[in-house]
């Protein structure tokens, strides 16, 4: 795949895959423009097009093309190298190898889900009952209906299927693209249909429909196909990225009609999981596009073990959410929005902390007047501060649960937490030991270290670092030598580098400290480990300024 990689490079200039999402100005032999995750004040996001690299320095992230259509559109290396493709007009069957017989089931798949769509489209304008129930019962108009492509297929067994078929669709066709049963015939039949769009691509990879009659289930969605993965789908994407990248937040509703209703109502940034339970890969995937993550889930307890699962993957990967609540008597943002959409607006901009919402609902199902009562308080509340990674924050909790039970810190610590609950617990993601926002900040410095050692001269002695070969990353360190100690006369450079290394080593050596820190409570009954323990975090703790 390098080949195709090559290829694709020499034809896409990196200013210009950069300039289709911010906006850039030449400065010398640079491009400079603002983050587009929104996290800096003055431009601080540089264009090299002669190294066909970028670097942002408020978000510490850089790369190639590849790696920034990644990270700005929250997609894999695979989807991305597939979208540069096309823009490019390069194709990758050629050049990797590949099963053409894939591309080619993948690509009639496609052909038949898009035909699908403007037949079901067509069915909706045909049938006024149907239309009553779109427009009027569930309060869409006309630019929301063509924007989600809202259609509605017929309760015939296989009014589609012989539609497809007609116009020259193989059964093997319509099968792998999802659309029939296990008996071979229509898989949506009497259903308002909801296409799924692939977030890069804009592509129908499959469906939501809701049944009209009565029957169930009341939603069906498209099963697990050659393009549809419902651990890594989320609804609305598509349509909610450009919005997200704007205000610097994204909307987790439970449902597809709360995503279209908020779209409706001028709150785009809304998407779901659509029918499924939150992953690890949706959290991901929105979070490279922004860290402001707000849930408006219900607040019944399938909205509380919700909440507490979405904190528990969010701790695993180094983000803190958000919870909106409080829909003024109204079930959902659905029922919300159908009374007020300004009270929906008002209420995404009312968010709280997740750890605070999830606290109050232990707190209001506990009698915290009575011993037994605490005692199931601080068993949930110890449960859900303990999957918090940031050191800081989750004392705070501990410090804020304590005051409310009238105990001591050091007794809610002391506290066996029964297995139940949340039954699965994810550690946060390391690197050598390292969480994620401890390894951010570190990788900064090494950053820095690294530049000055490959080009500063003699301002690099006594920098102990393995320096990478891949010429991505020295054309992108070259990048942050000359932004950051371009200018700098060689004696100035050489105190700053040892003042980096100095923080480096600080900072690795806090790192440790947080490290033997966690292990303590893990091996609290061992006493010849807990002295080994608190005799090797009091050396390092000598040696930290």
């Amino acid at each position: 795949m390098q080949d195709a990689k090559d290829e694709i490079k020499a034809r896409l200039p990196v200013e210009d895959v950069v300039g289709q999402y911010i906006e850039l100005k030449r400065a010398g032999r640079n491009w400079k423009g603002r983050s587009p995750w929104g996290v800096d004040k003055t431009p601080s996001f540089m264009v090299s097009p002669d190294k066909g690299i970028w670097h942002d320095f408020s978000a510490n992230k850089g790369g190639d093309i590849f790696t920034f259509v990644m990270e700005v559109e929250g997609i894999s290396f695979r989807e991305a190298m597939e979208k540069l493709a096309a823009q490019a007009g390069v194709e990758l069957t050629k050049y990797d190898g590949g099963d053409k017989k894939v591309a080619e089931k993948k690509a009639r798949a496609r052909e038949a889900l898009e035909l699908a769509t403007k037949f079901y489209q067509v069915c909706l304008t045909r049938n006024k009952q149907v239309m009553e129930y779109v427009f009027r019962k569930r309060g869409m108009n006309k630019e929301t209906v063509k924007e989600f492509r809202i259609g509605y297929s017929p309760s015939g067994k296989s009014a589609l299927k012989d539609f497809l078929l007609k116009k020259g669709f193989k059964q093997e066709d319509l099968e792998t693209a999802g659309l029939l049963n296990q008996y071979g015939g229509d898989m949506f039949r009497g259903r308002m249909m909801v296409p799924f769009f692939e977030p890069s691509t804009g592509d129908i990879i499959g469906y939501t429909a809701r049944i009209l009659a009565d029957g169930e289930p009341k939603y069906l969605n498209t099963s697990d196909t050659i393009l549809f993965n419902k651990g890594r789908f989320i609804f609305g994407l598509r349509q909610a990225k450009e919005a997200i990248r704007r205000s610097g937040y994204v909307v987790i509703v439970e449902g597809n009609m709360d995503v279209i209703s908020s779209h409706q109502a001028g709150v785009k940034e809304a998407v779901a999981t659509s029918g499924t339970a939150m992953t690890e890969n949706h959290l991901k995937i929105l979070a490279r596009l922004t860290d402001d993550i707000r849930l408006a889930y219900d607040g019944d307890a399938a909205g509380v073990k919700a909440t507490e699962r979405a904190i528990e993957l969010a701790g695993g990967i180094g983000i803190s959410l958000s919870v909106i609540s409080g829909y003024n008597g109204a079930k959902d943002p659905d029922e919300l929005i159908q009374k007020s959409p300004k009270a929906w607006k008002e209420c995404v901009e009312q968010r709280e902390p997740a750890i605070d919402w999830i606290l109050k609902k232990y707190e209001s199902q506990c009698d915290l007047e009575t011993g037994p009562g605490k005692k199931k308080y601080s068993d949930e509340a110890m449960k859900i501060i303990r999957m918090i990674p940031d050191a800081v924050e989750q004392r705070h909790y501990e410090q804020k649960v304590a005051r409310r039970l009238d105990v001591s810190v050091e007794d809610l610590r002391a506290k066996k937490i029964p297995k139940s609950g949340v039954k699965t617990r994810l550690k946060p993601i390391k690197t050598d030991g390292k969480t994620v926002s401890e390894t951010a900040k570190i990788k900064s410095l090494e950053d820095q270290l690294q530049a000055i050692l490959l080009y500063g001269g003699g301002a690099g002695n006594g920098i102990k670092l393995e320096l990478p070969e891949d010429e991505t990353r020295l054309a992108e360190l070259e990048l942050i030598f000359e932004e950051k100690f371009g200018a700098m006369p060689e004696t100035e450079l050489k105190k700053v580098a040892v003042e980096i290394n100095q923080r480096y080593e600080q900072e690795r050596k806090q790192v440790k400290i947080n490290e033997l820190t966690k292990q303590l409570e893990e091996c609290s009954d061992d006493e010849e480990k807990t002295e080994e323990i608190l005799r090797e975090i009091t050396r390092l703790r000598k040696n930290v300024v």
